[in-house]
């Protein structure tokens, strides 16, 4: 994942726009006569929801069979065996799962062999709302003093977000939500240039090293001319004491989508993880989402008040001891809470 950094080329703006809405139905009778004349008014009942209860436990148990594969590198066994898992639980939540193969040139001249996975609840829905997260993980801890080029679990870089999209799956089996629901599980999100080295010159193809997944289906929709009301991007989303700012694209292309998710995690009691500050501009799957799908999607993403994504962030601490249940169910809650809402 990404550092910290404005792209070199320019954005094209788009605006959401949300209006409140709010209806008074006044109803008004006379019955019989006289004495037995009355009046009655009412009022509309604002929307109430029964939104299901997330399940830290489970989304925690996906987070630890993701780690349980071994590093989810591409090319690996490890990477196929955690793929064909995510689509098998995917379909036996009854979703129509599409898998998008496909093979890019990493930063360091790897040829990679790389799985999107789509999973779709309620396909013949109009309204569509996007939820992704991206499952592979970085080749090497770059960040590790003492093992920079060793391997590393990625519990919460790569297997968290998964995990709390395969229980918000698990929970749209059991009650469906009304606008329809497309999860896509990002690959080859994290193989970009190693910390501290330079950029090596880009392909005219690509706009980063990262973010191979959603570069790729950003300009090579599952269906063609798709399209989403607006788009939820979870990365690094299970560490202990998160803190979640608003991250400056996501203000740039969707500041409604932020505010929405900001307010209902503060409504459910989150706001020590959801917390009101501004960050700068990070470079992740959802940047490409807005640029080139020409869908507003935001980052919930782990920012530190040091400026950094945490001690952990591609090092050989992100294993399962980083792992918070209380950071998943704060994450899970509210996104259950805003879709089951739309």
């Amino acid at each position: 994942m990404r550092y910290h950094k404005i792209l070199p080329f320019i954005w094209a703006k788009s605006r959401f726009m949300r209006f409140k809405i709010l209806v008074l139905v006044v109803i008004a009778g006379l019955a019989g006569c006289g004495k037995d004349t009355q009046k009655t008014s009412s009022t509309e009942p604002a929307k109430v929801v029964n939104v299901p209860a997330f399940n830290a436990d489970s989304a925690y148990y996906f987070v630890q069979k993701q780690v349980d594969f071994g590093p989810r590198i591409p090319n690996t066994p490890a990477h196929k065996n955690a793929g064909d898992f995510l689509i098998a639980q995917f379909k036996t939540y009854g979703a129509a799962v599409k898998v998008q193969e496909f093979t890019a040139t990493t930063f360091d001249g790897k040829k990679v062999n790389l799985r999107n996975i789509i999973a779709s609840f309620d396909p013949e829905k109009k309204k569509r709302i996007l939820l992704a997260a991206h499952w592979d993980t970085r080749p090497f801890s770059d960040k590790d003093k003492e093992k920079p080029n060793s391997t590393f679990d990625g519990a919460n870089d790569g297997a968290s977000g998964a995990g709390v999209l395969l229980e918000v799956a698990r929970n749209i089996r059991q009650q469906a939500t009304d606008a329809g629901i497309d999860i896509i599980l990002f690959d080859g999100e994290d193989w970009g240039e190693k910390h501290g080295s330079e950029q090596p010159p880009l392909p005219e193809n690509l706009k980063a090293w990262w973010c191979l997944g959603s570069q790729y289906w950003s300009t090579h929709k599952h269906i063609p001319n798709y399209s989403a009301y607006y788009g939820i991007l979870l990365d690094m989303v299970g560490g202990k004491n998160s803190r979640f700012a608003f991250e400056a694209y996501s203000l740039e292309y969707a500041p409604s989508i932020v505010d929405k998710v900001w307010k209902t995690a503060a409504r459910l009691g989150y706001s020590n993880t959801f917390v009101n500050v501004k960050d700068g501009n990070i470079l992740d799957d959802h940047v490409f989402v807005n640029l080139n799908a020409k869908i507003p999607m935001i980052d919930i993403v782990s920012y530190d008040e040091s400026g950094s994504f945490g001690d952990f962030h591609h090092t050989q601490k992100d294993n399962m001891s980083v792992i918070s249940k209380e950071t998943l169910n704060a994450v899970g809650q509210t996104l259950l809470q805003v879709i089951y809402y739309e």
